[in-house]
């Protein structure tokens, strides 16, 4: 009997041993550490039934869980870093934290809570806001820009004003606020910003008059131009086609809208919406019905400040051809 506890001792030893050199612990092998919590997390009140969440982007981040209390309400790229949480009860305080995902699905630590209360609803109201007037701007450094502008005047109240970078939305703040900053934008380029009012019942306001501001610096927009583009033809139904893939550009921001240029003109726009890839997108469309002809193809993409970056290398692909 003796001898057995002895064998189980050393084997039971044997094993503490290997675990605490790490061999045991199947899967994690290689993992490093977890992503950390985002910073920089603030929620605003956009309507009656909405909150506009934004955080700062965590290295290395492959996606984001967006939590009201202690339930999951949204999933999110990488790249994004802010999104609209629906669907909320008005008069209602709300509770919210972040956290980041990395490539194997492990993840980090929540962010600190942050709150927003939503206004009473207002069922009955179809009267817009009042556009935003006064609206102001300068450049803060190549990639920053400060923004204000009158209140905008509403029936009852404005919930939140929305700042557009062209006819791209890149930006909330709450109704009581007329001065925001925007960052994520490129040295050397030219921007038109406008700000719209929405109050509780989600009617938004004409926009506010346009600010044209240029960041100062220089940049040669290569990185912002999409990578990696391959294109091959294809034949199917008694036609050719050209597949395309390429790889995203890395933008402070997720990245929906493209454009394909075909020899030299515009061909078409594809747009991804709200299942926009992140690692490697592909497009396919129709080339005609003749072999042998020989296009030049190449894509660039808009980007999340609302303006275009620019194009990837071009390719040639014949039709028919390998």
């Amino acid at each position: 009997m003796r001898a057995v506890l002895r064998r189980c001792a050393l084997v039971c030893g044997a094993l503490a041993l290997v675990a605490s050199c790490g061999w045991g612990a199947a899967g994690e092998e290689g993992s490093g550490p977890l992503p950390g919590a985002p910073t920089g997390v603030t929620a605003e009140a956009g309507s009656a039934t909405s909150v506009h969440v934004m955080w700062n982007a965590v290295p290395g981040a492959e996606g984001y869980e967006v939590y009201r209390g202690g339930t999951r309400v949204r999933e999110v790229p990488g790249d994004e870093r802010m999104v609209d949480v629906t669907r909320l009860e008005p008069s209602t305080g709300h509770v919210f934290t972040v956290r980041a995902r990395d490539a194997e699905g492990r993840l980090g630590p929540r962010s600190r809570e942050v709150r927003a209360t939503t206004p009473a609803a207002a069922p009955a109201d179809e009267t817009p806001p009042t556009a935003p007037g006064g609206a102001r701007g300068r450049t803060a450094g190549g990639r920053a820009v400060q923004l204000s502008w009158s209140a905008a005047k509403d029936d009852r109240a404005v919930a939140s004003y929305d700042v557009y970078q062209g006819d791209t939305k890149i930006h909330s703040v709450g109704g009581g606020q007329t001065a925001t900053v925007v960052g994520g934008l490129r040295p050397g380029t030219r921007y038109t910003f406008t700000v719209r009012a929405r109050d509780a019942a989600d009617n938004v306001s004409p926009p506010s008059a346009a600010v044209r501001l240029t960041t100062p610096g220089r940049d040669d927009g290569r990185a912002g131009a999409p990578t990696g583009l391959r294109a091959r033809s294809r034949h199917a139904d008694g036609a050719y086609h050209i597949d395309l893939t390429w790889v995203p550009p890395r933008a402070d921001g997720v990245v929906t809208e493209y454009e394909v240029q075909l020899d030299g003109r515009p061909a078409t726009s594809v747009v991804f919406g709200g299942d926009a890839p992140s690692e490697r997108a592909e497009y396919s469309f129709y080339a005609g019905e003749k072999a042998g002809v020989v296009h030049r193809v190449r894509v660039r993409a808009k980007l999340p400040d609302g303006t275009w970056g620019a194009f990837s290398a071009e390719r040639t692909v014949t039709t028919g051809g390998e």
